[in-house]
């Protein structure tokens, strides 16, 4: 049943992204606003990187520093996604089974896949919280 269910049918499109240029700061802004946890980063039309809400927190700044308050707003302000985003993003197209995007993120240990059409080009992002949208409401259908 699982194999007959289709990314494309429960991927979240338009997806919400930004460009590899965008200040961190401003990225987090977007995925505060967005109530998300990542964002896949485009460039002409293509995707060159996700980044993550752990990938910002790892590039915050350490209690430990010894820079003043000033110095590190100063280079946070300057610090851009392209600097911590990943760039080797593991994608998956709209016509794969959901079962597969699901072994895909468990093997390799990731919470979303973008999904990129048959040229390449982005068209939405399957995360955990879609696969547990999808059980949850096939669970409730059935029960129906």
């Amino acid at each position: 049943m699982l194999d007959e269910i289709l990314v494309k049918d429960w991927m979240t499109s338009p997806v919400v992204t930004t460009a590899p240029g965008t200040t961190i700061s401003r990225a987090h802004q977007l995925m505060k606003d967005k109530n998300i946890r990542r964002l896949p980063v485009v460039q002409n039309n293509r995707l060159v990187g996700i980044i993550t809400i752990g990938d910002i927190r790892e590039a915050s700044p350490s209690d430990a520093t010894t820079l003043s308050i000033w110095e590190l707003n100063y280079l946070w302000a300057q610090l851009t996604v392209d600097k911590v985003m990943t760039r080797k993003v593991l994608t998956i197209e709209a016509t794969a089974s959901i079962i597969d995007a699901a072994q895909i993120m468990l093997d390799n240990k990731v919470s979303g896949l973008p999904v990129n059409d048959s040229d390449g080009k982005l068209e939405g992002i399957l995360t955990e919280s879609d696969i547990f949208r999808m059980l949850v409401k096939s669970r409730a259908a059935a029960s129906s």
